[in-house]
């Protein structure tokens, strides 16, 4: 799985780029703040959900013009050759297609799995839960590309019950039909997520690899996770006085934590060293490729955003081997081309420079 081809048009910095692509990573290099980033983003919305910023489409449009934006590029992978587009115009919401045709984001999904890791998460082991979940989420629908659909669908019930819950209403009527939503929703995001953990913790075990290894386990913040339709469904009828109380829902898989450990040293990674953290974060990355990768046939594309700045020479050449390994399209960006250097031929390189507050490309597969 892999992009063959990418044009940009007024996203971001990138007023028009165009590249063709083969298989082999792709190393960007260039100074911070040219737009490095800004190309990976838009890579990363051949992907179901929000990209790796989570920006909303009006804020990805070149500015001052503001005319809105297009993004478009060809996927190779084991169904074929697809051509994906996404288009956002004067701000407004970005629009999906497939060969032509408007899509969805679970069809999106089904087609091409983009996995990343940007400097924004190397924080994920001690900051809010929130942040977890999301990367748990990522993971989760790496795997079932229907996970964000049940997602939205327990999230707009949970919305609904928490409005009923403000409003002090204490009618059981009231709240069946939303929790029997949540109840069916909910046990299914958990399941899947229990899912997703298994085949990481499987595909870690069957590895050899440079990166240390992270159990991981989800908890619940009070009490624990009803695993079952049913039960979950009474526990959020057994709970709504409490949640009255409270104004909100405290029972669900909105308040799963995930909670990890260096396995080897028997430390939370919570309380592992900088580089340790950064290196499970890794890990878990290069585990949820290698299990796709068994999945589907073909490896994820992978995204790792100024990943070689926090790697020695000798972890860092160990990455790129596994990547190679892997078969992987990855896409890494960092400040000079001796960051890649361990690459050598087995990468396609690509130069970031900015003039005149617009991002320019050159290298191995742009044109002009």
């Amino acid at each position: 799985m892999y992009l063959s081809r990418l044009t940009l048009s007024h996203f971001r910095s990138h007023k028009r780029v165009a590249l063709a692509l083969d298989a082999r990573p792709v190393a960007i290099f260039g100074p911070n703040g040219t737009g490095k980033t800004n190309l990976i983003e838009a890579v990363s919305l051949f992907s179901p959900g929000r990209g790796l910023r989570r920006a909303a489409a009006q804020d990805m449009a070149r500015r001052p013009e503001s005319l809105g934006w297009k993004v478009t590029g060809e996927i190779r992978g084991a169904t074929g050759l697809h051509e994906i587009g996404f288009v956002s115009e004067g701000g407004s919401a970005r629009q999906v297609e497939i060969d032509g045709k408007p899509a969805s984001q679970i069809a999106l999904g089904r087609l091409a799995r983009t996995l990343w890791l940007i400097p924004a998460m190397d924080r994920l082991w001690i900051e809010g839960a929130e942040g977890r979940r999301r990367f748990l989420d990522r993971t989760t629908l790496s795997f079932f590309p229907d996970h964000a659909q049940l997602a939205l669908d327990y999230e707009k019930a949970m919305r609904e019950r928490n409005r009923l819950l403000k409003e002090q209403v204490r009618d059981g009527h009231w709240y069946r039909a939303l929790e029997a939503q949540m109840a069916r929703s909910g046990a299914a995001l958990n399941a899947n997520r229990q899912a997703a953990l298994l085949r990481l913790a499987r595909a870690q075990a069957d590895a050899t690899t440079a990166f240390p290894a992270v159990e991981l386990e989800l908890v619940q913040s009070e009490g624990a996770m009803p695993e079952t339709e049913t039960d979950l469904r009474h526990a959020l009828e057994e709970s709504r006085f409490r949640d009255i109380a409270a104004g909100r829902t405290l029972v669900g898989p909105h308040r799963t934590d995930l909670y990890g450990v260096f396995a080897a040293k028997g430390v939370p990674a919570a309380e592992s060293s900088t580089g340790e953290q950064k290196a499970l974060l890794l890990s878990l990355i290069l585990a949820n490729a290698r299990a796709l990768a068994g999945d589907i046939g073909a490896p994820p594309i992978l995204l790792l955003d100024e990943v070689a700045a926090h790697l020695d020479a000798g972890r860092r050449a160990a990455l790129y081997d596994e990547i190679c390994a892997l078969g992987a399209q990855a896409w890494l960006t960092g400040t000079g081309p001796e960051l890649f250097a361990e690459l050598g031929a087995r990468a396609q390189m690509l130069e970031v420079t900015e003039e005149s507050g617009e991002s320019r490309v050159s290298g191995a597969g742009s044109a002009p």
